[in-house]
């Protein structure tokens, strides 16, 4: 393989395989596994020393074998960066330059037409012809011109930054694969996010499973705290603060799907079975399934109680109810929080909207499509944060005047006081959280696409095109579950400690 090549990169390469004993190594660079041969030897021609070095290299032409440019093409790329090694054949064997043409005439058109020129180190003019006394070579057993598959769907950047970036998908690969057809990044169709985020280096992407798995188990050990007190001690919390139980109970939930992602790990949720790329619009596997409803049924359950709780709160404040008269609803409370996420839960499965988080690696909806982010997440979250803010606001106003009269008649308010400061202090523990939420979906839905169109098709290296803001996704996480780890401060008292003991 590297006679010829020499006079492509200006590399001594066959002094440099004649002064060095050939080594053959079984391959380990997965694109050139079962190519035809499966020994190789290194440095290659690239200067490559190791068979990592020449993978990392090679897998940038991985979009352009995808979409089949050209069936040659693999083969081509193997033989060149993994040349093949053959214990009795001291000689390198190069590809026959018939190879490299068809490969060239098959993908360069595709290259050119988004600016990147056929790689100049792999000139065929300098590969030997088929048939050659005096230098061997190693042809494919391909004879057909090479055409453009009919399914295939306008690729992006076939060069470096596009295979780091997006996983291209032929029409043949998509029918067993679980977004039928349909994946779509940037409005390019058959052009699927990958497993792991792009747009994050690697160390961000190994603190953020750092970061969710350190709030979620902080979370799941609040709320299941919160929970086993109430357990044991049922009478003491009745409403208008019974609510914040339910709400506690349902992050505990919320964080046992975190959970279930850091145990069996991100590929295995959020990925296809193959790992290829992120899910698209399915129900399953059971897996991806169990950690959505997870999130999502329970996620949009505490929304619920918190605006059971701040009616509660509303008519006990502001309507002078008694706790046996909330008690009397508590049923249509029940009634309302969970079968709304019920039939929420039921339609994003029955329109097989689940889809995975990059990210988070975790299943959810809305991940890859922004009308299901909008009608199934942003919306309702809005309608539950305005809904519950308007109860909490006639609630305190309602406070403010039972403590201006009681103060005026000479009675103590100290309990009042107290009570008031309690329901102040978990306001502002879920409202801003929830607003914060909130927030970082409106940001995410507004810039989603201009992000997907940038890494699809902005010029490689360009520092200016659009990416996300890392510290809003990590903020986003933290949002998500520090309610979970407030809702703590109801049991924070001698109380709960005597619970305990008894």
């Amino acid at each position: 393989l590297l006679l010829g090549l020499p006079l492509l990169l200006g590399l001594p390469a066959a002094g440099r395989a004649a002064s060095k004993a050939l080594v053959c190594q079984e391959i380990t660079v997965p694109m050139c596994k079962g190519i035809g041969y499966n020994l190789t030897y290194m440095p290659n021609q690239f200067n490559h020393d190791t068979q990592d070095e020449a993978g990392l290299e090679v897998h940038q032409f991985w979009p352009l074998v995808e979409i089949q440019c050209s069936p040659d093409l693999r083969f081509f790329l193997c033989s060149m960066y993994t040349p093949i090694c053959l214990s009795d054949y001291t000689k390198p064997l190069p590809p026959c330059r018939s190879v490299c043409e068809r490969a060239k005439a098959g993908c360069s058109p595709i290259m050119q037409q988004y600016g990147f020129a056929w790689p100049e180190r792999m000139s065929c003019d300098s590969l030997p012809v088929l048939g050659d006394t005096e230098v061997l070579c190693m042809g494919y057993n391909h004879t057909e011109a090479t055409t453009l598959p009919p399914f295939f769907g306008k690729p992006t950047r076939p060069a470096k930054d596009m295979a780091k970036n997006l996983t291209p998908l032929d029409g043949q690969r998509l029918s067993g694969l679980d977004c039928g057809q349909t994946c779509k990044t940037g409005k390019v169709l058959n052009c699927a996010i990958p497993c792991y985020q792009p747009y994050f280096t690697q160390d961000e992407k190994t603190f953020a499973t750092f970061w969710i798995g350190l709030w979620s188990i902080l979370c799941f050990l609040s709320t299941s705290t919160t929970v086993a007190t109430f357990l044991i001690d049922m009478e003491r919390f009745k409403y208008p603060e019974r609510p914040i139980i339910f709400l506690s109970a349902c992050y505990l939930f919320v964080s046992m799907g975190y959970i279930v992602r850091l145990v069996a790990g991100h590929a295995n949720v959020a990925c296809n079975p193959e790992h290829h790329h992120i899910h698209y619009e399915t129900t399953g596997p059971a897996l991806c399934t169990v950690v959505f409803l997870l999130l999502y049924f329970f996620g949009m359950a505490s929304s619920i109680w918190w605006v059971i709780l701040s009616l509660t709160w509303f008519l006990a404040a502001g309507m002078k109810w008694g706790n046996e008269a909330i008690a009397s609803y508590s049923q249509y409370f029940h009634l309302a929080a969970w079968l709304i996420p019920s039939a929420k839960s039921i339609a994003v499965l029955a329109l097989s909207s689940v889809d995975g988080d990059p990210v988070a690696g975790v299943c959810y909806v809305g991940n890859q499509s922004l009308e299901n982010l909008r009608g199934f997440v942003l919306a309702p979250l809005v309608v539950y944060l305005f809904t519950g803010s308007l109860f909490l606001l006639a609630g305190f106003v309602s406070l403010f005047r039972i403590r201006s009269v009681i103060k005026q008649g000479g009675t103590k308010t100290d309990k009042l006081e107290k009570l008031m400061i309690r329901i102040g202090i978990f306001t502002v523990l879920y409202t801003v959280p929830a607003t914060i939420v909130i927030a970082c979906y409106i940001y995410e839905q507004h810039n989603r696409e201009a992000w997907e169109q940038a890494q699809n098709c902005s010029c490689p290296g360009d520092p200016h095109r659009p990416k996300p803001d890392y510290a809003v996704f990590m903020l986003k996480y933290f949002m998500c579950l520090v309610v979970g780890i407030t809702s703590g401060v109801w049991i924070w008292s001698g109380k709960t400690l005597e619970s305990w003991r008894r």
